[in-house]
């Protein structure tokens, strides 16, 4: 059994940036491709960023590229999220989930297992 635990969210002013994490247990961390979706109201769940099992390797979507930073470390088993220039199309719920594959998936259906997810919300 895996549990992903997201923490990090709250409310901040166009412009400005948060860290997100999440903290994995259960099965090897260190051997999973890890990624960041988010939800935003009434619309469906999109990725955002990915990174492989080693670090070494990232993809982001389109909308955050430049803006949002994805890292891992291993030894802590903690994936990380870091926002800058946060703009209010941003806010939504942010889960982090766990992939068995080796490749980078943007793909949720590629995922096994997700948090809870943590509410981030950006004021205009």
């Amino acid at each position: 059994q895996v549990q992903l635990t997201e923490s990090g969210g709250g409310l901040v002013q166009a412009g400005g940036s948060l860290r997100l994490s999440c903290l994995a247990s259960g099965r090897t961390f260190s051997r999973r491709t890890m990624g960041w979706f988010r939800q935003a109201p009434g619309k469906e769940r999109e990725f955002a960023a990915v990174v492989s099992w080693s670090g070494g390797r990232t993809d982001y979507a389109g909308a955050v590229k430049g803006r949002f930073t994805i890292s891992r470390d291993n030894a802590k088993n903690t994936v990380y999220l870091q926002m800058n220039n946060l703009k209010p199309d941003d806010t939504a719920v942010y889960y982090c989930a766990q992939s068995e594959r080796f490749v980078l998936t943007t793909n949720p259906d590629d995922y096994d297992d997700w948090g809870q997810g943590t509410q981030v919300t950006v004021s205009s």
